[in-house]
C-alpha cells in the first residue's frame, strides 16, 4: 500500500486537462490540410496523381492553372502525406489542427481560402437528454481495428472519457446512439442496421474514420458498402485513418455542447 501511495504521489494527476488546457501534440501529427495556391506550378497535377484514394481535386477558378484551387476531401483522405511529398512547390501541408469533426458531410471537403466549419451541438431536445450522460454502442463494421484502438484509448486514465458522462455500452438497448467504425462489409451490413434499429428514439449516429465515412482503402470493393453514411442518418463525422483520440474527443464534446 505504501509503495502504491508513493507511486501515485510521484506520478501526480495523469488525466489531461483538456478542454480547459490545450493538448501537446506529437511533432509528426497531421491535422487539417493547408494550401498555398500561389505555390502551385503551371500545369502541375502531381498531388492529384499521388493521392491513392482520389481525395484531391483541382477546382478551376481562373484562366491560368496557377489560379486553380485545391480541395481535399477529408472523408476520403487517409492523411498519408503523399500529396505534400509529391508537390514540387510545397503548396500542400498538414497543420496540427486536430479539431476535424463536423456535423455535415460537405464540410469535410477542405478548400483553399475557405475556413473549416467544426461540429456544432445537437438540437435542443437531444442536447437536453444527452449532454450530461451519453451512452454509445460501438459497431466495428469490418475495419482494421485502428479506429477502434484509438477510440479505446479514450477510456484510459490519460483521457478519462467517463468524466464527461460519455460511456460505451454492451447493448444497443442501453445506448443513446451508435458509433460506427469500418467500411461496413457485406457481412456486417445487417448487423449494423439491426443495432441501429434496436437503439431507442431519440438517438444519434456517429461515424469515425475514413472507412466509416467513405470506404477508405476499401472504397469501391463489392464486399463493402463504402461506409455507413447512406445507411443511417449521421450526426457527427470524425475523419482520419485513424482519427487521433483528441480528434474523436473534440468531436464528441462539440456534439454535446461542451466546447
Amino acid at each position: 500500500m505504501i509503495k502504491t501511495i508513493l507511486a501515485r504521489l510521484k506520478q501526480k494527476h495523469r488525466t489531461m486537462k483538456y478542454p480547459d488546457e490545450l493538448p501537446v501534440l506529437p511533432e509528426l501529427f497531421r491535422g487539417y490540410p493547408r494550401f498555398e495556391p500561389q505555390k502551385c506550378l503551371d500545369g502541375c497535377n502531381r498531388c492529384v496523381e499521388a493521392c491513392p484514394y482520389g481525395a484531391i481535386e483541382l477546382l478551376a477558378q481562373g484562366s491560368r492553372p496557377r489560379e486553380n484551387r485545391i480541395s481535399i476531401d477529408m472523408g476520403l483522405c487517409i492523411f498519408c502525406n503523399e500529396c505534400a511529398l509529391a508537390c514540387p512547390g510545397g503548396a500542400i501541408s498538414f497543420s496540427n489542427e486536430y479539431q476535424l469533426a463536423t456535423g455535415e458531410r460537405d464540410e469535410l471537403v477542405a478548400v483553399a481560402d475557405q475556413g473549416h466549419k467544426r461540429a456544432g451541438a445537437l438540437e435542443e431536445k437531444r442536447l437536453k437528454l444527452f449532454s450530461r450522460s451519453l451512452k454509445l454502442r460501438e459497431v466495428s463494421a469490418g475495419g482494421c481495428n485502428a479506429c477502434e484502438a484509438d477510440t479505446n484509448v479514450l477510456n484510459t486514465v490519460g483521457f478519462d472519457l467517463g468524466r464527461f458522462g460519455i460511456q460505451f455500452v454492451a447493448s444497443p438497448r442501453h445506448a443513446d446512439g451508435i458509433f460506427v467504425t469500418g467500411p461496413v462489409s457485406e457481412n456486417m451490413r445487417e448487423a449494423l442496421l439491426k443495432t441501429w434499429e434496436a437503439i431507442p428514439e431519440p438517438k444519434i449516429a456517429i461515424v469515425c474514420g475514413a472507412c466509416a465515412i467513405g470506404g477508405g482503402p476499401f472504397r469501391g470493393s463489392p464486399e463493402v458498402n463504402d461506409g455507413a453514411c447512406d445507411l443511417i442518418p449521421v450526426d457527427l463525422y470524425i475523419p482520419g485513418c485513424p482519427p487521433h483520440p483528441l480528434t474523436i474527443l473534440d468531436g464528441l464534446l462539440r456534439l454535446l455542447g461542451k466546447i
